[in-house]
């Protein structure tokens, strides 16, 4: 005798056929994992996801502010999936008599309320947080002790020091190696004065700063005051086109001495460009 329609052929094991087909559509979460180690490895014109050291006191606030949305998210989190462990197991069908229906809350006006007001209220308290460090962090500021003006385009950035006798260093992009490093004094409160001349580019080096737009015909500002000697490593954060991914920034902060010498090697050597002679071809 045929089989009626929905009914599966005898000898047919469903629960078998249940548990391969879930396997079949979870497998990709799998190499979630692998992806996201593999992410992690920092490359020439990428930046590492896991988030570095700040050396910077606005670098500082943003990672503090990471710090603080992220704990109490995966507290959240834990406790509404061991929840959903805890009524799975529980109300399971296997240990249920033939027929059980678990208790049924809706219609619990206190209950609905409560799972309402509680995410308004977190939402709310994130927004508060981040709001006040973006005041902390991103307002202009007076008391620099000098400034650097940051122009984007397309692919790279050029970093000018007007109060260094106007020389501009050319950072352009490529994945080929590493670029022309951005060199900073340590200790030394600078002002970024950020343009673009094309499209719109965003300045981004998670150690430093948080990500700022450069914005053709407007100027936008950030600041840094790297506190030891090192190298840092950023991206344009903002899709500009087909050499986007080109765009790395490197930051190199120097002892003061060390600073000053390097400013005169490159005064010298952009007016040594400027000043020789040129020949018709």
């Amino acid at each position: 005798m045929g089989n009626g329609p929905g009914v599966a052929p005898l000898g047919v094991d469903i629960l078998g056929a249940v548990k391969v087909g879930s396997l079949a559509r979870l497998w990709p979460l799998a190499i979630l994992p692998a992806v996201f180690l593999l992410g992690s490895c920092e490359a020439p014109g990428g930046v590492s996801p896991i988030f570095p050291t700040p050396v910077s006191p606005n670098g500082q606030g943003i990672y503090n502010t990471y710090i603080g949305i992220s704990i109490p998210a995966i507290i959240i989190f834990l406790g509404v999936e061991l929840a959903l462990l805890w009524v799975v197991i529980k109300y399971r069908r296997s240990k249920q008599p033939a027929g059980y229906i678990p208790p049924q809350i809706h219609g619990n006006a206190k209950l609905e309320w409560a799972w309402t007001i509680a995410p308004l209220i977190v939402v709310l308290a994130i927004a508060g947080y981040s709001f006040n460090e973006l005041q902390t962090d991103f307002q202009p500021i007076s008391n620099y002790d000098f400034e650097i003006v940051v122009s984007g385009h397309q692919f790279g950035w050029n970093y000018t020091y007007p109060q260094a006798g106007g020389f501009t260093i050319h950072q352009e992009g490529t994945l080929a190696g590493d670029v022309t490093p951005f060199v900073v004094p340590v200790n030394t409160l600078i002002r970024l004065r950020l343009q673009g001349t094309d499209v719109i580019h965003s300045w981004w080096v998670p150690a430093i700063s948080g990500k700022t737009d450069a914005v053709p015909g407007y100027d936008n500002f950030t600041w840094l005051k790297i506190d030891r000697i090192g190298t840092w490593r950023g991206e344009c954060a903002e899709l500009c086109g087909a050499g986007h991914s080109t765009m790395q920034i490197i930051v190199q902060s120097m002892t003061q001495s060390d600073f000053d010498a390097w400013v005169q090697q490159q005064a010298k050597a952009q007016h040594a460009a400027r000043s020789a002679p040129t020949t018709a071809s």
